[in-house]
């Protein structure tokens, strides 16, 4: 009784002649199932072919069972031409497409196909690698089918959703479940600041940019990975909430080739169970923040360090990663409404959303061929290289923001601070410069990093 009673329902909701829930009027609507749905959603769902250079090292060990293990990166580089396959959903009907970044990253050649065999070749206009999100526009593209994107907070867990894509590519494929769960992050591509919709529709290889929509037809989000031992669907499937979409979509709209996201200042950890007693909070929410930049937006509004941040523009906030997304669908310029608990009384406090100002000059250079390390970017911290570093707020000197090859190689990493060369000590890029040009036939170079002082010496 209780499945009959589910699938009434369903077949209910599928028809997209109203966007509530009603009683199915015939035997008819009962039988046509999703059809209507996915005939009305599908034409706006695409594969996309994306093909790119890579340098690959060919080495005359490759597949060798034993001895393939002691010579990997063995060989010459070789421009090698990669092809990969994915799909993405049609926003607007001049032709803005959304994807993953992982689909179309780097590519020198776009081609979209859509339902009815149009093809054509797309650039990216906008793409982040952080978001995994990428919008494309399809060259000569107009009038074209197009999802309207649904305000993803008010997606509940149960609702009945389908996943559209091109799985392996066997051609676009239609698969159904439900919602399964809200506000996931850090669990699937491991990067700490994705947030996602879980669902148990099944999403393989080739679904990855592909359309997650309600039973009225409407984009609730972005397919963009799984959780699989195989390398198949287990049930445990993700999507980019369609709220960052949208962002993404006017930042294109706008003329940004790079995403924009606020920068917070700050940092702060989730509130367990132990800390929410001494912080005088009933239950574990939010974020207790641990550190603030003195050029931080939120410093600048009030917060102080020990504030436990729980809402932000009404919505609950319990990690860093939620923070971040709701800061980033927030849009650059706006202001967002912050409830904290301070001394276990709550208040709320307003924060222009900006991005890391670019203040003082970074001076960002990259070392020439003439110097000890071609290739070894450089720049003087500020918030704006700041955010874009692994490590604290408060990094100060000249820090290694590219080591390049070489300076891989030789022992440079991100994120490091240049304290002196050959005893001199650098303030400024230029002084990185000057110390690495003809540095002599020793070089001895001082680093931070993490904290800790690290010296790094060649023979040059």
């Amino acid at each position: 009784m209780l499945r009959t009673i589910l699938l009434t329902t369903a077949m209910a909701l599928a028809l997209p002649v109203a966007a509530e829930t009603r009683i199915p009027q015939s035997q008819a609507e009962i039988s046509l199932g999703f059809a209507p749905l996915v005939k009305a959603a599908a034409p706006a769902v695409v594969n996309i072919y994306a093909r790119r250079v890579v340098q690959a090292q060919a080495s005359p060990f490759a597949g060798d069972p034993f001895f393939e293990q002691f010579f990997r990166g063995f060989g010459t580089p070789r421009p090698r031409v990669q092809n990969s396959l994915g799909s993405g959903v049609i926003l607007s009907a001049d032709g803005f497409v959304v994807t993953n970044f992982h689909v179309v990253g780097m590519a020198t050649e776009i081609r979209v196909v859509m339902a009815d065999r149009r093809e054509y070749n797309a650039e990216v206009v906008l793409a982040d690698q952080e978001s995994d999100l990428a919008i494309l526009r399809l060259q000569g593209g107009e009038n074209l089918p197009s999802l309207s994107l649904r305000d993803s907070d008010k997606v509940e867990v149960g609702e009945l959703v389908l996943a559209i894509g091109n799985p392996f590519g066997v051609g676009q494929t239609v698969s159904s479940g439900i919602v399964s769960g809200l506000a996931r992050s850090g669990i699937a591509t491991g990067n700490e600041r994705g947030y996602f919709i879980q669902t148990d529709a099944p999403i393989n290889p080739g679904n990855s940019g592909g359309a997650l929509i309600d039973v009225n037809g409407a984009l609730i989000g972005i397919n963009t990975s799984i959780l699989s031992r195989s390398g198949g669907s287990n049930g445990i499937g993700f999507a980019i909430p369609a709220n960052l979409v949208a962002e993404f979509l006017n930042q294109a709209r706008a003329g940004r080739s790079e995403f924009q996201r606020p920068w917070a200042g700050m940092a702060g950890q989730p509130v367990d169970s132990d800390l929410a007693g001494s912080l005088g909070l009933a239950v574990p929410e939010g974020i207790v923040i641990s550190d603030l930049h003195a050029q931080s937006p939120f410093k600048q509004a009030g917060v102080q360090v020990g504030d436990v941040i729980t809402h932000v523009d009404g919505e609950p906030v319990n990690s860093p990663s939620e923070m971040l997304f709701r800061m980033s669908i927030a849009g650059i310029g706006n202001s967002t409404l912050i409830r904290l608990s301070r001394d276990g009384e709550s208040r709320e406090v307003s924060v222009v959303m900006e991005p890391a100002p670019d203040e003082p000059p970074a001076e960002e250079t990259t070392l020439g061929e003439q110097t000890a390390v071609p290739g070894l970017r450089v720049a003087r911290a500020n918030p704006a290289v700041i955010a874009r570093l692994p490590g604290g707020l408060n990094i100060e000197g000249v820090v290694v923001t590219d080591p390049g090859p070489l300076g891989a190689r030789a022992g440079f990493r991100l994120g490091d601070v240049l304290v002196e060369i050959n005893g001199r000590a650098i303030e400024t890029s230029n002084d990185a410069v000057r110390a690495l040009t003809d540095p002599g036939r020793r070089l001895r170079v001082e680093i931070l990093r993490g904290g800790q002082r690290v010296s790094l010496q060649f023979r040059l």
